[in-house]
């Protein structure tokens, strides 16, 4: 408290000297890292002939008399400048000294040269205080490593961590990659509702919103699936969404409760052509951000552009030594197959929800190539269409990568009866249940055509690339538990 007193009354001098701590705009020539590029040849001995204006965050200051060294950072990178009182004039020189601190941004304007330690510097002929910080930066900053005070200031992460700031570049060019392959594939980029009437298109709780004019209870997405294929219907054969969707479940190392995916949909094809879609659009983000392979993620390498395709029943017959999960499914012995493994369990617990534990503990720990897993257990995918040789598996794939499931995929289920039929025929005794969608069904009574469908998480994609083990590395603002005043 005392420190932002003491930058208070800074302030309240600088503006009684007619200087003003805020502003409104500063025109600089170039980014630090342009001028970085731009005079990377510059010589000891040379200075530059033309002046340039630069401006940032000062992140470190060093007076020696009539001289100060300082570093600037901006969004790209950081800077030395060299202020000497001969230079900028005794009276600016002093009210350098006496009013800016560390988290202060101003701009410079100067000549560029080289020291004797061989750093480019600007040499300040002029500087100008553009937004005077209230605030130090916390002790230790430079590195900050508390994981509360990232997650919860982000600002002062980004400020703080080079790293942490590249993770949000990756991000974004991670989104920029997806829409540019699909844009350049004839993809039409859309937008569905996020308040919905019915939370479908996927199996999870909901949260809940009410909406005050119309006196009822609406829901944020947990997915834009259902919506998007209404668009099919409408003859919007190939489309994608780029965007937001929420559930309300738990947090952990995997999970956010609101994240990022993008939903792909072509007419008049299937999960195999969703396949070949989805392996395209990685190996496209991968050349483009050139990610070096083996990819290191915790302590594993791994190929990411290596992959392999294997059925449910065979992954658990090679891994388990089950014959067939999806006929242990049907005949009802699942909750066998968990005691034999010896999962402890409630006895009120759902089949599925057994079969995920069991897929999550014994089969995907196992995953780390990536690896499409093709062919569930119809039962568990209501929105997917079933093989036509064998009813009790749909043509669904998951791929998983590192351990992380980072894409879904299915042939989708076009034929209205059947949809009707599997919402009405889901267990009542799971938990979660898809809801009944009359105005989805109604729409498959107009004809839908043949139809893919894939997701991908960008968040889960972006962890493998980046080499982050936790989803919040990834979000700028992660959901965390309020603190209580």
């Amino acid at each position: 408290m005392e420190e932002i007193n003491i930058r208070k009354q800074k302030l309240i001098e600088l503006q009684n000297k007619n200087i003003n701590p805020y502003p409104n705009k500063f025109v600089y020539t170039d980014t630090l890292s342009k001028i970085k590029s731009l005079y990377s040849k510059i010589k000891e001995s040379e200075i530059s002939q033309e002046k340039v204006s630069v401006c940032g965050r000062i992140i470190f200051i060093r007076t020696m008399g009539k001289a100060t060294f300082l570093n600037i950072l901006d969004a790209t990178d950081k800077l030395q400048i060299y202020m000497k009182k001969d230079i900028v004039g005794e009276q600016s020189y002093n009210d350098f000294l006496n009013y800016v601190d560390i988290g202060d941004f101003i701009g410079v304007t100067g000549n560029v040269f080289r020291t004797r330690t061989g750093e480019l510097t600007v040499n300040t002929q002029q500087w100008t205080m553009l937004s005077k910080a209230l605030r130090n930066l916390p002790e230790k900053w430079h590195g900050l490593k508390d994981i509360e005070t990232r997650y919860r200031q982000r600002y002062l992460d980004l400020i703080a961590n080079p790293d942490t700031r590249k993770i949000f570049y990756t991000h974004a060019k991670i989104i920029n990659c997806i829409r540019e392959y699909l844009n350049k594939n004839d993809f039409l980029e859309v937008e569905t509702p996020i308040i919905q009437n019915l939370a479908g298109g996927a199996i999870a709780r909901p949260f809940k919103t009410y909406h005050n004019a119309y006196n009822k209870e609406f829901f944020l997405r947990i997915a834009p699936e259902l919506y998007l294929k209404m668009l099919v219907v409408g003859g919007l054969e190939k489309i994608y969404e780029l965007g937001k969707s929420f559930r309300n479940e738990g947090v952990d190392r995997r999970h956010n409760p609101e994240f990022t995916m993008v939903e792909i949909y072509k007419a008049y094809s299937d999960y195999n052509d969703m396949l070949v879609l989805c392996k395209e659009i990685i190996k496209y983000i991968v050349e483009n951000l050139q990610i070096n392979q083996p990819l290191q993620y915790g302590d594993k390498k791994i190929n990411i552009t290596n992959f392999n395709i294997i059925s449910l029943d065979d992954i658990f017959k090679e891994i388990l030594k089950v014959n067939s999960i999806t006929d242990i499914i049907y005949c009802g012995e699942i909750k066998k197959l968990a005691i034999k493994l010896g999962i402890e369990m409630d006895s009120e617990i759902s089949d599925k929800k057994i079969f995920e534990h069991i897929f999550s503990e014994f089969i995907q720990s196992k995953l780390i190539d990536p690896t499409f897993v093709i062919d569930y257990p119809s039962i568990y995918c209501v929105l997917a269409k079933t093989k036509q040789d064998n009813p009790k598996i749909s043509e669904r794939f998951e791929l998983f990568i590192g351990t992380e499931e980072i894409a879904n995929a299915y042939s989708e289920l076009n034929n209205p009866e059947e949809q009707r039929n599997k919402f009405l025929l889901q267990k009542k005794d799971d938990d979660e249940l898809h809801p009944f969608d009359k105005d989805f069904i109604t729409s498959l009574e107009y004809g839908m055509p043949p139809c893919g469908g894939l997701g991908i998480g960008i968040d889960r994609l972006t962890m493998l690339l980046t080499n982050c083990e936790s989803i919040r590395e990834v979000i700028l603002f992660p959901l965390l538990k309020p603190i209580e005043d």
